[in-house]
């Protein structure tokens, strides 16, 4: 019995006709360069700026500690003011999920909550104990949803605007 090829015979590889004219980078002559515009001074400034890339863990190290700190300089500086902590997490959750490496991209919108909670420790009243300091948490995540739904939508988006680029720039 005889068996047949499933695949063309060269593989899909064509050569040229012997005798036929090279395409140009064979025959050592270069394209024309294509003229680009300089990028707008906001994004020259940007390129300046220094650019970590964290892990996912050194993501969320970063993200908690420093809520964390901020969470203190709040309550020394400020009596505990949770709408000033929730404006100042929105820019810490953009801060991490630029700086997050390309394949740990998708824990920072999972890392930015867990670091709002953690910030919020030092702002909470502590009046009645482990118990007091309890509902303080789930009193100031309740009140304070607004401000963490936007640094994480914030944190998600931007991960996922990367994402894509990434998944598009490996089409190519």
């Amino acid at each position: 019995m005889e068996q047949h090829r499933s695949r063309p015979p060269h593989n899909g590889t064509r050569r040229p006709a012997p005798g036929a004219p090279l395409p140009a980078q064979a025959r050592g002559e270069r394209r024309p360069p294509v003229a680009r515009r300089p990028p707008p001074p906001v994004v020259q400034t940007l390129r300046r700026l220094p650019n970590p890339r964290l892990t996912g863990l050194g993501g969320g190290l970063f993200c908690a500690g420093l809520m964390l700190v901020l969470g203190f300089l709040v309550s020394v500086l400020f009596g505990s003011s949770l709408t000033l902590y929730g404006v100042l997490f929105v820019p810490v959750s953009v801060l991490t999920s630029v700086w997050m490496r390309r394949g740990d991209l998708l824990s920072a919108p999972v890392i930015v909550p867990i670091a709002f909670a953690v910030g919020l420790v030092p702002l909470t009243d502590s009046g009645g104990g482990t118990s007091g300091r309890l509902m303080g948490m789930f009193t100031a995540l309740a009140t304070q949803a607004g401000w963490l739904y936007a640094g994480t939508l914030a944190a998600g988006l931007i991960a996922l605007v990367r994402r894509i680029r990434l998944v598009r720039d490996r089409s190519r």
